[in-house]
């Protein structure tokens, strides 16, 4: 490795050890907010909202992602959410505004080491609840929702990864029922893979 590529690398990192303090902050939810929250797929006319939603999610837990440029599947969010087979974008609404999203969309194979051929797999991507509103079972209703819909559609597999810089993000998918299937050793993402089956999921609450 030379000087310009340990320097890149160490820029890397730092912005990384920034990312843990940002991605899951104490929560101030409260019960007058869940009784007033809604959760509800995508429609075409909040496409532009769901967006800038989502990239600034994306900003504030990958800071060392470039966010001028975006990604394809948000800029094909219509025909990858609300027109593809196998794609589903959902949002949680507190006083008009969205404070929460996930979504999945079939898995593209592009992970040499996973072998899903043959079999219905999704991804689930992009799930974010806003600071203010985390620690009170968001996102787990969130993905409950989600869940209803891949096993209505008779998705085989839920996949997804995630990085151990992001603190407490294995513990919860596994919560959820997910399983690690493999960790990658790079030195900078350690991207961790994980999965369940819709139909044998068994959630634990407890995370063990």
């Amino acid at each position: 490795m030379d000087t310009d590529e340990r320097s890149a690398m160490g820029t890397i990192i730092t912005r990384m050890k920034l990312a843990q303090h940002l991605y899951y902050p104490a929560s101030s939810f409260t019960r007058s907010v869940a009784m007033t929250l809604t959760i509800q797929e995508v429609t075409r006319a909040e496409i532009p909202e769901t967006i800038e939603f989502a990239m600034r999610a994306r900003a504030e837990v990958f800071p060392m992602l470039d966010a001028s440029v975006l990604p394809a599947d948000l800029a094909a969010f219509e025909q990858v959410y609300l027109s593809g087979e196998r794609g589903k974008f959902l949002i949680a609404r507190h006083d008009g505004k969205i404070i929460a999203a996930v979504g999945y969309l079939p898995f593209n194979h592009r992970f040499p080491q996973l072998d899903y051929i043959g079999r219905d797999t999704v991804e689930i991507v992009r799930l974010y609840v806003m600071p203010q509103f985390r620690g009170d079972g968001l996102a787990s209703r969130l993905c409950e929702a989600l869940w209803a819909h891949a096993e209505a559609g008779g998705i085989e597999v839920l996949y997804l990864h995630t990085h151990p810089f992001l603190p407490g993000a294995i513990r919860f998918w596994e919560k959820q029922g997910f399983s690690v299937t493999d960790v990658e050793t790079d030195p900078v993402w350690n991207t961790t893979h994980m999965e369940c089956v819709p139909g044998e999921r068994q959630r634990n609450p407890e995370g063990k």
